[in-house]
């Protein structure tokens, strides 16, 4: 199977897949930052819709960070709850590691967007986009996210996924996307050529572009 050469070659690929999309009425592209911006400008310009980003943080353990517990995003807490009682997290503790990265979250809103609002959603078609999915937590945050927001569909969309993630988010989309599912799937920056990290500026310049 090929791999992508960049994340907008990987964006144009995944635009085929969502063309029945083009000219939907109240249509919006949200990418989950960093990595899924690239992939989203090239499918917003393809389909002709506005981008927007959904900043999501992952929420750390106490004392071991890169642990996940759970994650947050506007309005949404997700925690998973076999992590948490193996640890005997205590409420407070999940409450202050919350709390610091809602802080996070904030800031990086006003960095990637300025002034502008948040795109209004309700009632419309949204394809949220990423650069790819291994195990679907930070997607699956996201879904629930906009769900707050009351649109009138959620289609998750990448272009590249392991299969079992892409079956599991069916629970939480109206209609997944994954462009391709190899198998063995490694991991997402397996199947791209360059995965170098996306800067905030050139986040900021694809949302301004």
């Amino acid at each position: 199977m090929r791999r992508f050469r960049d994340r907008a070659d990987a964006g144009r690929v995944l635009a085929r897949g969502l063309e029945h999309y083009r000219g939907a009425p109240g249509l919006v592209v949200v990418a989950l930052p960093r990595g899924g911006v690239p992939v989203g400008y090239e499918v917003a310009r393809a389909l002709g819709a506005p981008l927007d980003v959904l900043v999501v943080r992952k929420l750390g353990a106490p004392g071991q960070e890169e642990l996940a517990i759970g994650a947050i995003a506007s309005g949404v807490q997700v925690l998973n709850d076999r992590v948490v009682a193996e640890l005997g997290l205590r409420t407070d503790a999940i409450a202050r590691a919350a709390a610091m990265e809602r802080d996070e979250l904030a800031r990086r809103e006003r960095l990637y967007r300025g002034d502008r609002e948040p795109l209004d959603v309700a009632g419309r078609t949204v394809i949220l986009v990423d650069d790819g999915l291994a195990t679907g937590a930070t997607m699956r945050v996201a879904a629930l996210a906009l769900r707050a927001h009351q649109p009138q569909r959620v289609v998750i969309a990448v272009p590249v996924a392991a299969a079992p993630t892409c079956d599991e988010l069916r629970a939480d989309a109206d209609e997944v996307v994954c462009a391709r599912t190899p198998w063995p799937f490694l991991a997402v920056g397996a199947w791209y050529e360059d995965f170098d990290q996306t800067t905030d500026d050139e986040v900021r310049a694809l949302l301004d572009g």
